[in-house]
């Protein structure tokens, strides 16, 4: 039960024309099932995971095999490699996204106008999404779900790195919804690490697919939302700010700057930018500097912030503007809010920003202001994730102005339409 492309027989070109042809398809009979169908598929595709463990382990020891003679870094590496807890807990997550509630054939609204029609807008599946990510086994199984979640097919497309893993997982996935009956069409996986077929896929396949969505480094984002010609749902850049207010809790402010750039450094959703405001900097920025120094992150200032830590590196042009998912912070002394704004608007990338504030008013202002798909008040930018927005799971964070915008879970892989009912009425 594999969906090897048939490059020993036909073009990569036809073969790919083939696959989009097949997906189609398949998205149509997902768009006319019941919710509780495509739960069963969801919960059968879990199951398949954990009954073809021995074939993704294995699959994954020649990926990582593979990825250690070609020198990747440790980090790459840990994000490749599974074992039998991290497959459980992909299965898991598949369940997750089944317990989701499923948001095809919900009512967004529903009113009656003069003329007697009644209107009901309805969310319905976007149809076949396109996604394109790199090295994360994972990625393979949380996308599938969450596009059947949504009742669209789903044609994917691994880096090499972490194809053998991802072919393993996606025909167990589709030996799933096999069984289960639904079509197995509804999951594909590229098998090729030919980069060529990324390309077919940004043309649309013949106008077989409605989305693109990219999941990776910034190298990959920047190509597809270069290329592609259909529409993007995706982020280049996670620039994100925190603005230390005047009124803010100086605990709080040292806990939270502390979490958002350190739990993780590596993940789009940690700090970059640190603004405070200039009345507390005096007082606030070498306590909230001191854990961070410990933590080993490296500080790097404007001219105010040199004076108050006179030993961090002075912070160039290049800083403001640079995604470091490193251990590195820039930091910046403003006059007021208006600054803190006027430089989110200036550098921001419309992702995650955040006011740490204790006054109400501050803190609305800047919630109301700030143009980015996730804006926080007193919290962590960390959170910054569609598991911790309660959605089950996402498949990115999308911060450009279409439908879908910051996390990317079930609910946001869908449209809508409108059902109008009426009673023989027609236009004067």
């Amino acid at each position: 039960m594999s969906q090897i492309l048939r490059t020993h027989e036909i073009s990569l070109e036809d073969a790919m024309r083939e696959m989009g042809q097949r997906a189609r398809a398949a998205s149509a009979r997902l768009a006319s099932m019941t919710s509780e169908q495509r739960t069963r598929g969801l919960n059968a595709m879990a199951d398949a995971l954990e009954t073809a463990e021995t074939l993704i382990l294995d699959a994954n020891k020649r990926d990582m095999a593979a990825a250690k003679s070609k020198g990747l870094t440790d980090a790459m590496l840990d994000r490749l490699a599974l074992d039998p807890d991290r497959l459980h807990g992909i299965a898991n997550a598949v369940r997750d996204v089944a317990r989701l509630p499923d948001p095809v054939g919900t009512e967004i609204a529903r009113w009656t106008v003069p003329s007697g029609l009644d209107i009901a807008r309805v969310r319905t599946p976007l149809g076949v999404i396109g996604i394109i990510y790199e090295a994360r086994p994972n990625v393979t199984a949380d996308a599938a779900a969450l596009c059947l979640r949504s009742g669209n097919a789903a044609i994917l497309r691994a880096g090499s790195e972490s194809l053998q893993s991802a072919l393993a997982i996606a025909t167990a996935l589709r030996s799933g919804l096999e069984g289960a009956g639904l079509p197995a069409d509804a999951i594909q996986l590229v098998n090729t690490p030919n980069r060529d077929a990324v390309g077919y896929m940004l043309a649309g396949l013949e106008g077989n697919i409605d989305v693109i969505v990219p999941r990776g480094g910034k190298g990959l984002v920047a190509r597809v939302q270069a290329d592609a010609r259909v529409p993007v749902i995706g982020h280049l850049e996670g620039l994100c700010h925190a603005y230390v207010d005047a009124d803010a809790d100086a605990d709080k402010a040292v806990n939270i700057v502390l979490n958002a750039k350190m739990r993780r450094t590596g993940i789009c959703g940690a700090l970059e930018t640190l603004l405070v405001n200039r009345s507390v900097a005096e007082t606030l920025l070498p306590a909230i500097a001191a854990p961070l120094r410990d933590a080993g992150c490296e500080l790097r200032g404007d001219k105010a912030a040199c004076e108050i830590l006179p030993d961090i590196a002075a912070a160039t042009e290049e800083d403001w503007q640079t995604e470091y998912l490193a251990p590195i912070l820039s930091v910046k002394i403003v006059d007021d809010l208006d600054a803190a704004l006027d430089h989110i608007a200036h550098y921001g990338t419309g992702h995650t920003e955040l006011i740490i504030t204790e006054n109400a008013s501050t803190a609305e202002r800047f919630l109301a202001d700030v143009d980015a798909g996730i804006v926080l008040h007193n919290a962590s930018t960390q959170f910054a994730d569609g598991g911790q927005f309660g959605m089950g799971a996402e498949i990115g964070i999308a911060t450009g102005r279409i439908h879908a915008r910051g996390p990317v879970g079930a609910e946001q892989l869908t449209i809508f339409k409108y059902v109008v009912r009426g009673h023989g009425e027609t236009r004067p």
